[in-house]
């Protein structure tokens, strides 16, 4: 009976793993299947060339083609087109003044007025004397002619009537003078007396101006004097109008130069429209001595000066070419080649320090250069199937 039973139990177990056995197979040889795969290296996918850099890195802009001035600068001062004080000729008490302050007045207009009184009693009484002498001149002259009296006789009278008259015209010509004109047409000033005052001769009474238009005199350099010609432009600025300017034209230059300061003295005219500009104020000027409409113009930062020399670098081709000019006009910011550039040229402007001529160089901000073989910006590269 025990050994039934030790057989029974012997057959039971060996059904269970067989049973076990039978489950578990397939699992396992998906997990080796599993492994097997992984140990197994992956494909390739075929590599995106990447571009290398092509040199160093600079900022670079192209030449400009501007109109270029050659300007000298100078201070100045205007001055009226015409400018007098008016003085009287002769002493008197002042009987009218015929003009307000300020007012415009053409050439002509009364101003002033003398009393005249005593000038006007001398020469009538000149003019009387006159009259005498010339009544007894006829007489002489009747009397030489019957032979009563010699030619020195008649001489002596015509003489006397000569000198009256003479005298005749001085008085006429003081009381001439009792009256003031003006001798232009422009603004009158402020007034130096008031009606009733005694003068002298030669007493300031009031300033007219003619300031229709306005003279500006400055000096320049007399290197400057082989470029100076007639009718030559100027600009005027002044601090009373920041940010205007006023256009003119030279029309009188000094013939000689100022010894100590070797400069020559120009004198331009400036048409005042509105009476801004005034007598006396100072002025900046400008004087154009010549224009180039088609001057080569580089960012003044593209300089690069060794020693006495001014040299650029261009790019060429992708390299630095180290390229010698002359350089012309400045102006803030930008500089006047005249010789060693052309109109096409690009030149490096920020960068320079590193660099040598025929160094390799990468414009900033131009676009990147492609490797050969490599696809272009934003082209997919397709994969292998």
């Amino acid at each position: 009976m025990h050994t039934s039973i030790i057989r029974n139990l012997a057959i039971l177990t060996a059904l269970v793993t067989a049973a076990l056995i039978a489950g578990c197979g397939p699992k396992n040889d998906a997990a080796a299947g599993q492994k097997a795969d992984a140990a197994k290296p992956a494909p390739q996918q075929p590599a995106t060339p990447v571009a290398k850099p092509q040199g160093l890195p600079v900022r670079a802009e192209p030449v400009k083609v501007a109109k270029v001035s050659d300007d000298v600068s100078a201070v100045g001062s205007l001055m009226a087109e015409e400018s007098v004080i008016i003085r009287p000729e002769i002493d008197g008490r002042i009987v009218g003044l015929h003009f307000q302050e300020g007012q415009a007045a053409s050439a002509g207009t009364r101003l002033v007025t003398i009393d005249s009184t005593e000038y006007e009693a001398q020469a009538a009484a000149v003019r009387a004397d006159l009259k005498t002498e010339e009544q007894r001149l006829v007489r002489t002259k009747e009397l030489h002619q019957q032979n009563f009296i010699s030619k020195d006789a008649l001489d002596v009278q015509v003489g006397a009537v000569d000198r009256l008259k003479a005298r005749l015209a001085e008085a006429e010509s003081r009381v001439a003078k009792t009256v003031i004109r003006a001798p232009f047409s422009g603004i009158v000033g402020l007034r130096q007396i008031s009606p009733g005052a005694y003068v002298k001769a030669g007493t300031d009474i009031v300033r007219i101006e003619n300031v229709s238009s306005i003279k500006v005199d400055f000096r320049i350099p007399e290197n400057y004097l082989s470029k100076i010609r007639p009718n030559q432009e100027i600009l005027v600025r002044l601090d009373a109008y920041p940010g205007e300017e006023f256009r003119g034209r030279v029309y009188a230059v000094e013939p000689v130069v100022e010894e100590r300061t070797r400069t020559i003295a120009m004198r331009a005219r400036i048409p005042n429209k509105g009476f801004k500009l005034k007598p006396g104020m100072f002025v900046r000027v400008a004087v154009t001595m010549e224009n180039r409409p088609n001057a080569i113009v580089i960012p003044e930062q593209a300089i690069w000066p060794q020693g006495k020399d001014s040299f650029v670098f261009r790019v060429v081709d992708g390299k630095a070419a180290l390229t010698k000019v002359e350089i012309g006009n400045r102006q803030p910011g930008s500089v006047e080649i005249l010789k060693g550039l052309g109109a096409n040229d690009m030149v490096v402007t920020d960068g320079q320090i590193k660099l040598r001529d025929g160094a390799p160089v990468v414009v900033m901000g131009a676009p990147p250069a492609v490797a050969p073989g490599a696809p272009a910006s934003g082209t997919a590269v397709p994969a292998k199937s």
